[in-house]
């Protein structure tokens, strides 16, 4: 496996944090404080996010275990600006609501910056899987 720097490491926990703190200021006080039922997809969405809150928190303490959040988060939301938000703004059809959640995913270009990739190439890649069944008992 090769050596992730001190540098990339605590890179990967500013990430984690921003996410964090970020999360925590947009989403957790609502989360704590709802009077009204949420609907089916409000609900999706809040408890995912605090999901992912709490998986970065984790994240700052095992940024290398935890970068399959990272991971998952940069391909939900380069997916959506690829094929939500640019369409859109190719066909004249970008309103307030796809603009503003294409800023906030375009917010996820710190996670590239800060991922290591060679260590992600290496071990989510290069590295054999796990095996898919039992050892035959000799």
């Amino acid at each position: 496996m090769p050596h992730v720097s001190l540098f990339r490491l605590y890179s990967l926990r500013a990430v984690y944090l921003i996410i964090a703190v970020g999360l925590a200021l947009a989403v957790w006080p609502g989360v704590l404080r709802h009077a009204e039922p949420w609907g089916l997809a409000q609900g999706v969405v809040k408890c995912m996010l605090t999901a992912f809150s709490l998986l970065c928190i984790l994240g700052i303490r095992y940024p290398l275990q935890m970068l399959p959040v990272l991971l998952w988060e940069m391909l939900w939301k380069s997916l959506w600006l690829l094929l939500v938000a640019l369409p859109a703004w190719r066909h004249g059809a970008m309103n307030a609501n796809v603009a503003t959640t294409a800023v906030e995913c375009a917010v996820a270009i710190i996670i590239p910056l800060a991922m290591p990739w060679r260590y992600v190439f290496d071990h989510y890649i290069h590295k054999n899987g796990d095996r898919w069944r039992a050892a035959v008992a000799s």
